[in-house]
């Protein structure tokens, strides 16, 4: 059976090839599988589509008490299956039994979208389903009924199926709904020019909803436009995004003190990138943070990056755009931005934050993607296993040089051999003093032994483009790599 993705979808191959082959899945018994993702990326519409496709039944939980989550649930499966009253469950066992019993005749997707909060007004509920799905039950060997449970909570549904969780080896799914990258982002808002669209997605990433929901499908009309929509949108106190933000943290049940998690995010969006600099920028111990550093880190708000050279040394980066830009420009002015009637000033004395905090950090992870999924192989000699950035020491100066962007390949021994390093300047023209830094940092690799760090790539990054001499250089030799900003956008 092939179930044809809806017209309207933009993207989501990969996500929806993944589901219509969960559920025409021909081979016997009732199947689990697990959707999650952050609030926005369009789960719901992918699952109500699916089931729109196939005859599927879906069910949207709500933040209520058990046994009126029952009555619904009653209610909506009554109406589904046209039955002339209501079904009435005494427990969360009856009611997993009647989903089952809807795949006697036939492979059919259910899903429970909004999973959490069930499990919240029943902490019973992933051991009921365990049970439900237990080998040799007739009610699960005699369905083909593909359960589907989704939720936005990502500390939650990361839980579900670890460690000596009740649904651990049960599902036969588990996709996460991830943000549109930069290409499909440019794409899906409307955005041709190459530094606009880094711009736009530096702020609200590759989230969906925050361009036909929260923006209403208003996009910038061109580079002389990007101001102005950043004043109609994200800083105007009439729009849904303007909050945004600030609800986010909302969404995830482990997180008890909001104003700590958000402290934190303020520290790490001020460009303390380390736990000893978020601690000393909170006033707190570097021990304190464990707790909260991995919540976030959970609920998918925050990620955590080694340092390419020194295993013991790690950055934490937000993963949110949106919630950078808020902590980096909005926070620090949240009251004059919420009664100024026009926030242009503000947003003029804002324009070194943003550039510095905001648009180089996201220009540096969007350059770190390019590379690792997306760099043609011949461009740096292999294809890239790992990409992150690092730190050299440079004894006989006695300093230290922060590297971009450190890439390695694999070789058939299982090493690593470094393929470039690099370096991203998202508001300066890159010269050949860019390039001298860069040999330095390759010689002192090479001194120290690295594998390939004598033939590595020395790539150049950058946003607003390259002098004259540098580009004469880069044409007669080639170890050196100009990225431009319309580079990253070619397929």
């Amino acid at each position: 059976m092939t179930v044809t993705k809806p017209a309207g979808m933009f993207d989501r191959e990969r996500e929806w090839q993944a589901l219509a082959s969960f559920v025409t899945d021909p081979a016997a018994g009732a199947t689990l599988g697990i959707v999650s993702g952050r609030r926005r990326q369009g789960k719901t519409y992918l699952l109500r589509a699916l089931c729109a496709a196939t005859g599927g039944f879906y069910f949207g939980a709500d933040e209520a008490a058990d046994r009126e989550s029952l009555n619904r649930l009653g209610s909506t499966l009554a109406e589904h299956v046209g039955a002339p009253a209501p079904f009435t469950f005494d427990s969360w066992h009856a009611a997993i039994d009647a989903l089952l019993a809807l795949g006697r005749e036939r492979r059919v997707p259910v899903v429970i979208d909004e999973f959490p909060y069930l499990v919240r007004a029943n902490p019973q509920l992933p051991s009921i389903i365990q049970n439900a799905f237990a080998p040799l039950r007739p009610e699960r060997d005699d369905s083909r009924t593909a359960l589907l449970l989704c939720g936005s909570a990502m500390s939650f549904m990361g839980r579900l199926l670890s460690g000596n969780a009740p649904l651990r080896g049960r599902a036969g799914l588990e996709l996460v709904v991830h943000t549109l990258d930069h290409r499909l982002a440019a794409e899906f808002w409307g955005v041709d020019d190459p530094v606009t669209a880094l711009k736009v997605n530096a702020i609200v990433g590759g989230t969906p909803a925050y361009r036909r929901e929260f923006a209403r499908d208003d996009t910038p009309a061109g580079p002389d436009d990007f101001d102005g929509w950043v004043l109609r949108t994200v800083l105007s106190p009439t729009s849904a995004l303007f909050r945004e933000a600030r609800y986010l943290l909302a969404d995830e049940p482990d997180m008890q003190n909001i104003s700590l998690y958000h402290s934190v995010l303020a520290a790490i969006a001020a460009g303390n990138a380390h736990r000893g600099g978020i601690a000393s920028y909170l006033g707190r111990k570097s021990g304190d943070l464990a707790h909260p550093l991995s919540i976030l880190e959970d609920s998918g708000l925050i990620t955590r990056e080694p340092d390419a050279f020194r295993d013991n040394r790690t950055t934490f980066r937000i993963a949110e755009p949106l919630m950078t830009f808020y902590h980096a420009v909005m926070r620090p002015l949240w009251s004059d931005l919420e009664h100024t009637r026009d926030a242009t000033r503000l947003w003029q004395r804002s324009q070194r934050r943003f550039v510095s905090n905001v648009l180089g950090p996201h220009f540096e992870h969007v350059c770190r993607g390019w590379v690792r999924h997306m760099a043609p192989p011949e461009l740096f000699g292999d294809y890239p296993n790992a990409v992150g950035g690092g730190v050299v020491h440079d004894p006989a100066a006695k300093t230290s040089h922060e590297v971009d962007l450190v890439t390695f390949g694999l070789d058939d021994d299982d090493r690593k051999p470094l393929l470039a390093i690099g370096e991203a300047k998202w508001g300066e023209r890159m010269g050949a003093g860019h390039v001298d830094r860069l040999r330095r940092i390759r010689t002192l690799l090479d001194a120290q032994g690295r594998p390939g760090a004598a033939q590595a790539k020395l790539a150049c990054f950058g946003a607003v483009g390259f002098s004259d001499e540098l580009i004469e250089a880069a044409t007669h030799d080639d170890s050196i790599v100009l990225v431009s900003a319309a580079d990253l956008y070619q397929h």
